[in-house]
């Protein structure tokens, strides 16, 4: 059969293309990719316009309106062939500056330097580079990272968006155009990116749970239906309280455990009392941490239930000794001084308890 005939336009278009292409000078080639970039990148700055780019996190209400809102967290995060990446508890997806670095085939330091330029004026012309890329998205961005501040240090996480205008601009703009950005670009420009990050670390943000809901959600289920019936535990009776802190901002997960020390402090009540005459005794039961919490080590621990007749005096307790009495802002005190909670826990505790009467 003659070739004319077994050549689709689309194939017969594709030869003429490369014909073409092979014509073009290296200036005219980098203009075209550049048009297909901002034609890919419409389809993340569309959605980003409509998310407000940097969306607000999810989180409780504060205290008091001057209080302000806690820092972002990291909710999920990995690293693939040296490129560090994850997803904030906000679902802002972002690259460590590392990684970053390795993906547009640069040093580290000049991601460094970028984040020390990024206010200066004139700006170095990498970083003039990557504000007029993002300009011409129309995104004003204050910072090329978001600060996420653990009990290790401050880690710097760049959001997606700022990954694609550093990776376009040492693809195209930089004076040592890197090969690997292009090919990484070309990989990634859109949306492919932000769901190339969500999709590696697993998230889903249709199924989003906060990380620290999630470590109270899975303490929660490892106790359901685990406890004799007839018998509380100081967790489930807790829970109320631990909820609240939660919804003001506090920060819920394996350093935060009150209900052991309500269950030291009630079980030596107890034993004062001789509350096995008055109520009957109380028995142990095996209580486990989720398999992720420093404490799931000695998993499964034996913790003590009490009869439900001791509910109401348990609940008095609670209120009026643990709480009213001044050691539950004890129990917080001594975590900040052994630095496992941040200074902001004590006034949100005095807050939420009215602790300051």
């Amino acid at each position: 059969m003659d070739d004319k005939h077994e050549k689709s336009p689309q194939a017969r278009g594709a030869k003429g293309g490369a014909a073409r292409a092979v014509k073009l000078t290296h200036e005219e080639k980098a203009l075209i990719a550049k048009k297909g970039a901002a034609a890919r990148w419409n389809s993340i700055t569309t959605k980003s316009k409509e998310n407000n780019a940097l969306v607000t996190a999810r989180r409780g209400n504060p205290i008091t309106p001057g209080q302000g809102t806690l820092d972002l967290q990291i909710q999920k995060q990995i690293e693939i062939d040296g490129v560090g990446m994850g997803v904030l508890s906000d679902g802002t997806a972002f690259l460590t500056g590392r990684g970053l670095a390795r993906l547009c085939g640069i040093s580290n330091p000049r991601i460094v330097e970028m984040g020390q330029d990024w206010d200066k004026s004139p700006a170095p012309a990498m970083t003039a580079g990557i504000h007029k890329i993002l300009a011409e998205r129309g995104l004003a961005i204050d910072t090329p990272y978001i600060e996420v501040k653990q009990r290790t240090g401050v880690f710097y996480a760049y959001p997606d968006i700022v990954c694609l205008a550093v990776l376009e601009y040492y693809a195209f703009d930089a004076p040592n155009r890197s090969d690997q950005a292009q090919k990484n670009f070309r990989l990634l420009a859109g949306k492919a990116l932000h769901d190339f990050i969500y999709t590696q670390v697993g998230y889903d943000p249709d199924d989003f749970i906060p990380h620290h809901w999630q470590q109270f959600h899975d303490r929660v289920s490892l106790t359901y239906n685990s406890v004799p019936k007839g018998y509380f535990i100081v967790f489930k009776e807790i829970a109320d309280m631990i909820v609240t802190l939660g919804q003001a901002g506090l920060q819920i997960d394996s350093s935060f455990v009150p209900d052991g020390s309500v269950g030291n402090i009630w079980a030596a009540h107890w034993r004062d009392n001789d509350f096995d005459s008055r109520f009957s005794a109380r028995m142990k039961w095996e209580h486990n941490y989720p398999d992720y919490f420093p404490q799931a080590k000695s998993n499964p621990q034996p913790a003590w239930c009490y009869p439900e007749a001791a509910l109401p005096e348990f609940r008095r307790w609670m209120r009026e000794s643990y709480v009213g009495g001044g050691k539950f802002s004890a129990y917080i005190s001594n975590k900040i001084r052994q630095k496992e909670l941040p200074a902001s826990f004590a006034q949100l505790v005095i807050t939420a308890y009215n602790l300051g009467d």
